[in-house]
């Protein structure tokens, strides 16, 4: 059967692709950023995976205020970078694993969470930042990539029970698929930050370290935390770390071993934070 071996944990703000495109990441304002991931990568090439599942929300390019899916799976076989209005960023072609997502399709809808099956779409920075920051700039991704997209930007977006919930749907899946393979499960997004208004900047250190304290140590009652209280204390975005509980959920019930933890203000108008928990063996 499948396991899932690891979960990682990352915000994927925009601005750090374009540093790592534009050949900034040597710049006083992004070196500590990047230094923070260097463990990272050292743990991905000892840790790689045949197949990452990853959570991530789309910046309206593959979807638009026409039409959101609160939870859609990809089921290609490969995904294009999307243009986001300054061209596609340089970077590899994502491989998608056809018939892991589809078993998963198949057994989560069966446990009554209602996804949308997406067989062509591109991808934008949500997905391609966190690969980036995990991998390093590389010819092609070191394995196949399962894209699930979930809504965050248009209310009503699913509650952080729902999304801890489907996390555990998700483990069940993996655990019922019939090759060998080791899997882990990615939730991006996030931290605190808001783009607009007149709280439009704000951070919050604190807030953000207990949040990832919590979603350690104590991620049952985290997922019971309500959307107000992500909008009052992360900002308009911080709504994104709901999806960090999918990725939770998905964990073996033991407690984790904590094998890099990060945070970093600021990265660009944004908190990153950035956390890799492996499964107890």
């Amino acid at each position: 059967m499948a396991t899932i071996t690891a979960s990682v944990y990352t915000s994927h703000v925009p601005a750090i692709g374009a540093a790592l495109d534009l050949g900034k990441t040597g710049e006083e304002y992004w070196k500590p950023l990047f230094a923070g991931y260097q463990p990272s990568q050292a743990w991905m090439k000892d840790n790689n995976p045949d197949v990452i599942f990853l959570v991530y929300n789309d910046h309206a390019t593959a979807f638009s205020l026409d039409f959101i899916p609160t939870f859609a799976i990809g089921c290609a076989a490969e995904y294009r970078p999307a243009d986001e209005g300054w061209g596609p960023r340089p970077v590899p072609v994502v491989k998608g694993h056809p018939e892991l997502a589809a078993h998963i399709a198949q057994s989560v809808i069966q446990d009554d969470f209602d996804l949308t099956i997406i067989n062509r779409m591109d991808v934008d920075h949500g997905l391609t930042v966190p690969l980036s920051l995990m991998c390093g700039q590389v010819a092609e991704w070191p394995c196949p990539v399962i894209p699930f997209a979930v809504n965050v930007v248009q209310y009503p977006v699913p509650s952080g029970r729902r999304c801890f919930n489907l996390g555990r749907a998700i483990r069940k899946a993996v655990a019922l698929y019939d090759q060998p393979l080791k899997v882990q499960i990615w939730g991006t997004g996030g931290m605190s930050h808001q783009l607009q208004g007149p709280r439009a900047g704000l951070i919050n250190r604190e807030w953000d370290n207990k949040f990832l304290d919590r979603l350690i140590a104590e991620p049952e009652q985290l997922a019971d935390v309500p959307h107000i209280e992500y909008v009052r204390e992360a900002g308009s975005e911080g709504i994104e770390l709901v999806m960090w509980l999918i990725a939770r959920g998905a964990m073996s019930d033991q407690p984790p071993r904590v094998a890099h933890r990060f945070y970093h203000v600021p990265a660009s108008n944004t908190a990153v934070g950035h956390l890799i928990l492996e499964n107890s063996q």
